[in-house]
């Protein structure tokens, strides 16, 4: 099993905080927000990551995490030239995932202790993550039926499911062909999204979910507030 995170885009919602550094670099409370996917993965053994970032900051990257001995990790890295999406992302892993399966971790998705699920074998071409939810509008949300995913619907209006897909995935080898028929969105990305949804169409996905807190750092209060997550499980580490 080969992991990736994506560490990659512009970061517009945090405004001035991302004008000068990548927001993945971004500290939650005692650490940067990059060690939260790394220790994702870390937790389900995968010691052979490959971080995918934009070129203004690869240096940066490099500079804080090295080859990965002090992680007791492999770190491989990758360019996304321009931000168009987190499908587009993934396939710079082609030639570093070769064969095997993966585990994908968006770079501002902060999960507070080890993954379970993330050990079990993959039997389809696909699994996704889910986690309920109070907020279901802000996010992409499965609905399950009898032990099964029905749909995937983007920030639903009317709202029946409060299963949340979080930014954890995992795939065989040939999502990078589903990913050359996926058509650019609306707004000129290759939405992930879509990619689940033909292994859907195509009765090839699982799902899991967990229980583990949660949360998506991507705007200014999920920041403030994983920082605050961060300061309760530290002192819940420290203590027990």
């Amino acid at each position: 099993m080969k992991g990736i995170i994506l560490a990659g885009g512009t970061g517009t919602r945090l405004k001035a905080l991302t004008k000068v550094t990548n927001k993945h670099l971004l500290p939650i409370y005692d650490k940067p927000m990059i060690y939260f996917p790394i220790n994702t993965l870390k937790s389900a053994a995968i010691d052979s990551i490959l971080v995918v970032t934009d070129k203004r900051r690869t240096s940066d990257f490099l500079l804080l995490l090295g080859s990965g001995s002090d992680f007791d990790v492999r770190f491989t890295y990758a360019l996304q030239e321009s931000a168009k999406g987190i499908a587009d992302a993934l396939s710079k892993a082609k030639d570093f995932v070769y064969i095997d399966d993966m585990t994908v971790v968006l770079g501002d998705n902060i999960i507070f202790g080890n993954v379970k699920e993330l050990r079990e074998p993959l039997r389809k071409s696909c699994r996704i993550f889910l986690k309920k939810v109070e907020d279901p509008e802000r996010f992409g949300i499965a609905y399950i039926e009898n032990g099964r995913i029905t749909k995937i619907v983007e920030k639903p209006k009317k709202i029946t499911s409060n299963l949340a897909i979080i930014g954890l995935y995992q795939y065989k080898s040939n999502v990078f062909d589903i990913i050359n028929k996926v058509q650019p969105s609306k707004r000129g990305e290759m939405e992930i999204t879509d990619v689940n949804k033909y292994f859907l169409d195509n009765d090839d996905i699982e799902y899991r979910i967990i229980d583990n807190e949660w949360i998506d750092a991507g705007t200014i209060e999920s920041l403030f507030t994983a920082s605050e997550m961060e300061k309760t499980f530290v002192s819940k580490v420290k203590y027990s």
